[in-house]
């Protein structure tokens, strides 16, 4: 048995994720076993969104947590990792000199990435053996604080992509003009409406909380109609009670009521009834990614 211990950093709108996986290889198979997972609820999209920069209480809440992750990795021995940022970053003013600090203080040098490259992290993950789904295409929807990125998959192929600026943070704020609601149904009524034998796959933390509350298997995906009645639910109790009377974190409690109609909307102009929730994200691919690019050919000799 031979075990490659590696890391990822996932900085989100919302949250900020430190993942440590152990990569197993044993007999001729590559497991991939949870080590270690640490969130953050930063929230750089609150400050992008809507003052166009991270401002400097965000910005220092978030340098700490950077320090934090490099400790936490080199206690947990990782012989590598990678860390990239996403939509809030991307739109931040001062990102570039926030990525330039981070690097100077804590030696982890930060990726900035577009959607197609989340997109093809998360779909090196092994998504299709996970949900055993019987469709034979789908539709890829993956909500985040700031962006929602979908993609249009038929026989396991890429056929169209796009990333909307529709995001959790973003409705929360109500920055989200209604042109890029028409874009979207637009975008996807012509991409994907006409696609048939298919059904959605949902990624991001808030469709996963809700299959989670669900107690459903990884291969039994949510009805679009199921969606509908627990957003009503959600909606029926304050945050406070979120959190109190559902148990939900205090940062996903006021999120998700914003997240969640936009993979019911992407759902609807889509066609899709179904959605499977594999609970896959942009740090698993890293590990993967990582693994297969620079480990696999050595470790599995």
């Amino acid at each position: 048995m031979i075990v490659t211990k590696l890391g990822a950093i996932d900085i989100g709108s919302n949250s900020v994720r430190c993942l440590v996986t152990n990569v197993v290889y044993k007999d001729g198979y590559t497991y991939y076993r949870k080590a270690g997972m640490v969130r953050l609820p930063i929230r750089l999209g609150q400050d992008v969104f809507e003052h166009g920069k991270i401002k400097g209480k965000t910005k220092k809440r978030f340098i700490e947590g950077m320090k934090a992750y490099a400790h936490y990795l080199k206690v947990h021995g990782v012989v590598d990792f990678r860390a990239v940022a996403t939509s809030a970053m991307r739109e931040a003013s001062n990102g570039d000199k926030i990525v330039a600090q981070v690097a100077k203080e804590t030696g982890i040098a930060i990726e900035i990435i577009g959607g197609k490259e989340e997109a093809r992290l998360v779909f090196n993950s092994k998504i299709y053996d996970i949900i055993k789904a019987p469709q034979k295409n789908f539709v890829y929807i993956d909500v985040g604080g700031g962006s929602t990125e979908i993609s249009v998959i038929q026989d396991k192929k890429v056929e169209a992509s796009k990333s909307f600026r529709i995001g959790g943070v973003r409705l929360m704020n109500n920055l989200v003009h209604q042109e890029e609601w028409t874009r979207m149904e637009r975008w996807l009524q012509k991409h994907a409406f006409s696609v048939e034998d298919k059904a959605a796959i949902g990624a991001g933390g808030n469709i996963n909380k809700l299959h989670k509350l669900s107690m459903r298997s990884l291969q039994t995906p949510l009805e679009y109609a199921y969606l509908s009645e627990q957003q009503a639910v959600l909606n029926a109790f304050t945050a406070e009670e979120r959190v109190t009377e559902l148990g939900l974190n205090f940062d996903r409690a006021d999120i998700i009521v914003h997240a969640l109609p936009i993979y019911q909307k992407a759902m609807l102009w889509s066609g899709c009834d179904h959605i499977y929730v594999p609970k896959i994200g942009v740090s698993d691919g890293l590990v993967r990614d990582m693994y297969h690019k620079d480990y696999k050919a050595q470790v599995e000799l």
